[in-house]
């Protein structure tokens, strides 16, 4: 079942919208949006569980200037 995460990611300084573009060219990020507070970015993903642990480890961490990740997945049951 699909489910949506809310990924904040805080950011090397000066690396805010390398990473951005970069989050936006991930297959399965649907939105990625800049913002002021504790993160940096904040990016919304819809998958399975699985597939969400996958693309954090697998393609977001991975993105040259993410220093951190913090993941909300969401309760709301879309089917």
């Amino acid at each position: 079942m699909a489910t949506t995460a809310y990924i904040m990611i805080e950011t090397n300084i000066g690396m805010v919208k390398d990473v951005a573009n970069s989050l936006r060219a991930v297959p399965g990020v649907s939105e990625v949006d800049v913002v002021i507070g504790p993160y940096d970015i904040i990016a919304k993903v819809t998958a399975d569980m699985n597939s969400v642990s996958d693309l954090l480890a697998g393609e977001i961490h991975k993105i040259n200037g993410v220093t951190r990740t913090f993941t909300c997945m969401s309760l709301n049951n879309r089917d």
